[in-house]
């Protein structure tokens, strides 16, 4: 792809990713992470979302189950955003999954809108007729836009009239929460685990970091599996994404790759030896940074156990050991999701922000 004209002053430049993040020709790559940092920064009013170059550079490449395009905006020769479109490989998909990124100082420019087509000709190169985006919004006190689930809202701010008027709809609203780490919580905490583990007494937990045990891997590519399909997902186009062996080892090189310390917490079904739920903790190499809380799920058959609390739980017991420098968690749940949300609350996370998640239909 050549290099494209978007406005009079700006620029659409195709992005060959370096071979490493310290090679000698990965200087347009550092400018690209700078400015994905800044946009979030300025987007949530927060930091934990910054990742360095050697964080990013593998989350950008394409890999077996998807193809990944990487693009720089420049006005003026400075980057000033970020496109990144993603096509997954899986059977039937009609989805790509695209993020447009400027710097809020060059919004209204029309920058954006001459992005799109170069995003739509890449869906329709792939024969997909969908592209859906997620993104989170400041707080604001105006004019709010309704989720069709009938849970949560965004406000209808410049992000979702850029959107809206260009063919998307919003389809689903995500709850972002927090939660400070401290001793009290830490009684908290046992005191729901206690409760917990009397509902779970037909399952025992189990735990690893990253290598995953050769044991484990058949039953945690299953659960991951089951995150496309088990989660609410409202009328977003969701694929159903096939997760082995080969795809939970390359997902751990790339944590490795990256820096990154990934905690799993599982729940065995003690009758049947089989995994039936598990929860994730991830970090940097910034051992004092954010915690992310990664994927939860619990199979539905195995629902109604206090499973989710079991594990949420354990987790944060056992990262106050594994990385007692973090002393922040956060974690991201679609609003409709009451039983994940009940979890929460009671642990004692609270809301700080919302995103949302857009879908637009190709004529």
């Amino acid at each position: 792809m050549a290099i494209a004209t978007l406005t009079a002053r700006a620029t659409l430049h195709p992005l060959v990713l370096p071979v490493r993040a310290d090679a000698a020709d990965a200087g347009e790559f550092h400018e690209l992470a700078r400015v994905r940092n800044a946009v979030y920064r300025e987007l949530t009013g927060r930091d934990e979302q910054d990742l360095s170059p050697a964080e990013l550079l593998p989350l950008l490449r394409s890999r077996t189950e998807r193809t990944t395009y990487v693009w720089t905006i420049r006005q003026e020769g400075e980057v000033v955003g970020r496109t990144v479109v993603d096509v997954p490989h899986d059977p039937g998909s009609r989805v790509v999954i695209a993020t447009i990124e400027l710097l809020p100082r060059v919004w209204g420019q029309g920058i954006g809108t001459a992005v799109l087509p170069h995003v739509e000709a890449i869906a329709r190169d792939h024969g997909r007729s969908v592209i859906q985006n997620w993104t989170e919004q400041q707080a604001s006190d105006g004019p709010r836009i309704e989720a069709p689930t009938g849970f949560g809202s965004v406000p209808r701010d410049h992000v979702a009239r850029f959107l809206q008027n260009n063919g998307f709809g919003l389809e689903q609203v995500y709850r972002v929460s927090h939660l400070a780490l401290s001793e009290r919580v830490d009684t908290h905490v046992d005191a729901l685990l206690t409760e917990a583990r009397l509902a779970a007494s037909d399952y025992r937990v189990v735990h690893w970091t990253s290598p995953t045990p050769a044991e484990r891997i058949d039953d945690y590519a299953w659960l991951k599996s089951r995150m496309s399909t088990d989660a609410p997902s409202a009328g977003l186009d969701t694929d159903e994404e096939k997760w082995d062996a080969r795809r939970v080892t390359e997902m751990e090189e790339r944590v490795d790759q990256m820096g990154k310390t990934l905690l799993v917490v599982a729940a065995e079904h003690i009758q049947t030896g089989r995994l039936s739920a598990f929860t994730e903790l991830g970090i940097g190499s910034d051992h004092s940074a954010t915690t992310h809380q990664n994927d939860t799920l619990v199979l539905k058959e195995h629902r109604g156990h206090r499973l989710g609390m079991l594990l949420k739980c354990e987790a944060l017991r056992l990262w106050r050991d594994l990385m007692p420098e973090s002393t922040l968690v956060i974690t991201y749940n679609a609003e409709e999701n009451r039983p994940m949300l009940s979890i929460n609350e009671a642990i004692g996370f609270s809301p700080i922000a919302y995103e949302g998640a857009w879908k637009k239909e190709l004529t």
